[in-house]
């Protein structure tokens, strides 16, 4: 600011100072000019008397300085000039003074020499015979005059300038120094008095340093409420800027693509180089919207990104990270389930088509008749069991709101032993209940399934002779089932995938005991439909442990 009134001082003394000396010479040139034609028109005069008196005699006699007398005939002609031959002169009636003389009776007339940087007057005079006597002076033109004053007037307008240079060095200072010292944290305070014409300016500055302190209030609230926003979504929150590099990241996207740290000012390709998110943010760039699936840590995510515009132009992107894993393992297991359920169905209904056509073409003894009819029926009842345990499946999936009521599993583990008493029967295998007591709050349909499952697949999977052990018990508010048996056992491999829905270790002993490979899926479905959990436990040629523990009844 000092700079800019210096030169402003500087300047206007500069104009200043150079428009006086103009003025001044102008102004001289003007007095000095008027005075110099009022000479010129009494020495014309005086002059022409004396032509008059003594003609030529008179013009001689006059001696040599700036004037010049021209005596000119009726016809124009020079009769004599005290500067020049008049013989060797030009005819002078069309000049401008003598013809305005011959005229009028007396005329005059300025002419400018560019070249020679002068200016002539003429005055002339009509005599008493009729001839005309001219005078003329030159004298110097404003460009000529002020040429001659250069040097002086550089002198002087140096001189000028350089006092005016210091005068406006000190007045800078002195003006600016109470500008420096204001204090705009508190505009309004009684320090900033320094100059009156300063209290408007103030003002406005203290309005508006109110007005932006709200604003920045308003936007860090807003910024606060975006990060906490942010900061809770599960889904990742990925902002870019045109050039791809990135503005701001949530936890969640961090965690997703394991990026420790603050990334905001990073390529986002130094954090995903996949080829197929390039091509997402290229196509969201260009077309609006790009979208893949990628996998990070095991997982599945589907992203979505978008273009931001702002007045027409892209200014960036957003990108959204959606965990999908279980979406995507529930629409494979429903892909499954469809697949495994139309093969199951298809399974039993061929061996009753199979078996009726052969019935109805004839083609069975009398004797075999009752053995294909017996197939239809088992086949059938097969059909029946299966597509049963389909629908308590798709109830359990479909999560309905089932009546629940306290149930004793000692009770019921009780009433289900005496259920399967024939199968046991037949297979040779003894059941037995012990335990105490435990009350749940449940489904009992559900948990029924659960506890006669379990022990079905107990009888039908042991060995002749063998022993089925299912026990009761209160464990840390917890009602613990727990079903064991001396039967083939669960090899390994085969022990993480057998709640999988038609699972079967064996395929063939599995039709052979007529499962459905759904018993242990519904098992799984209804412990977890009532908070509960599922263990397993199992040797090879030793036995199955199977352990089910479910919240007591409050």
């Amino acid at each position: 600011m000092t700079k800019k009134i210096f030169s402003s001082i500087m300047l206007t003394a500069a104009c200043v100072l150079f428009a006086s000396m103009i003025t001044t010479v102008g102004f001289l040139r003007d007095y000095f000019g008027g005075i110099e034609e009022s000479g010129l028109r009494e020495e014309l005069g005086i002059a022409a008397v004396g032509v008059e008196d003594d003609g030529m005699d008179y013009l001689a006699a006059l001696p040599d300085g700036q004037r010049r007398f021209t005596w000119v005939a009726a016809d124009g002609s020079a009769i004599y000039d005290t500067k020049a031959d008049a013989d060797s002169m030009e005819n002078h009636s069309e000049r401008e003074e003598v013809k305005a003389a011959f005229e009028t009776g007396a005329g005059e007339s300025v002419r400018y020499s560019n070249t020679l940087m002068q200016k002539t007057m003429y005055a002339a005079r009509r005599l008493d015979d009729g001839t005309v006597l001219r005078v003329s002076v030159s004298t110097a033109t404003v460009g000529a005059l002020l040429l001659g004053v250069t040097q002086p007037m550089l002198a002087v307008l140096a001189a000028a300038l350089i006092l005016s240079a210091i005068l406006a060095k000190h007045i800078s200072r002195r003006v600016v120094a109470p500008l420096n010292e204001l204090d705009l944290e508190h505009p309004l305070d009684d320090s900033n008095a320094a100059y009156e014409e300063l209290a408007p300016v103030l003002g406005r500055i203290n309005r508006q340093r109110s007005q932006i302190n709200s604003q920045l209030r308003e936007l860090r609230r807003r910024t606060d409420e975006f990060a906490q926003v942010t900061g809770s979504m599960r889904e990742g929150l990925v902002l870019l800027n045109e050039q791809g590099y990135i503005l701001s990241m949530n936890p969640a996207a961090r965690n997703i693509f394991a990026v420790d740290g603050d990334c905001a000012g990073k390529d986002f390709l130094t954090v995903d180089r996949s080829c197929d998110m390039s091509a997402a943010v290229r196509s969201a760039m260009e077309s609006g919207h790009g979208r893949l699936h990628e996998r990070h840590g095991g997982r599945i995510y589907q992203v979505d990104v978008s273009r931001i515009d702002s007045d027409g132009a892209a200014i960036g992107t957003v990108i959204l990270v959606f965990d999908v894993t279980e979406q995507e393992s529930a629409e494979q297991m429903r892909r499954e389930f469809t697949a495994n359920v139309s093969h199951e169905l298809k399974t039993p209904l061929q061996g009753i088509i199979g078996s009726a056509e052969l019935i109805e073409n004839g083609m069975v003894q009398p004797e075999d008749m009752p053995r294909f009819v017996g197939h239809i029926r088992s086949e059938a009842q097969r059909l029946v069991s299966l597509i049963n345990d389909i629908i308590r499946l798709s109830q359990l999936d479909e999560g309905d709101e089932m009546p629940r009521e306290n149930v004793g599993l000692l009770s019921l583990s009780q009433e289900i032993s005496e259920d399967l008493g024939a199968a046991a029967k037949k297979k040779n295998v003894t059941l037995n209940v012990g335990g105490r007591e435990a009350y749940v709050f449940g489904v009992p349909r559900l948990l029924y399934e659960i506890v006669y499952n379990l022990c079905d697949n107990a009888i039908k999977y042991n060995r002749e002779g063998g022993r089925v052990d299912i026990s009761v018990e209160n464990e840390n508010s917890s009602a613990v089932l727990t079903v064991s048996d001396t039967g083939i056992g669960i090899a390994p491999n085969h022990q993480a995938r057998i709640f999988e829905r038609f699972y079967r270790v064996d395929k063939s002993h599995s039709k052979a005991t007529g499962g459905t490979g759904l018993g242990l899926s519904i098992v799984k479905h209804a412990v977890l439909c009532h908070g509960g959990t599922l263990s397993l436990e199992s040797k090879e040629n030793k036995g199955t442990r199977i352990t089910v523990t479910l919240p007591l009844s409050k």
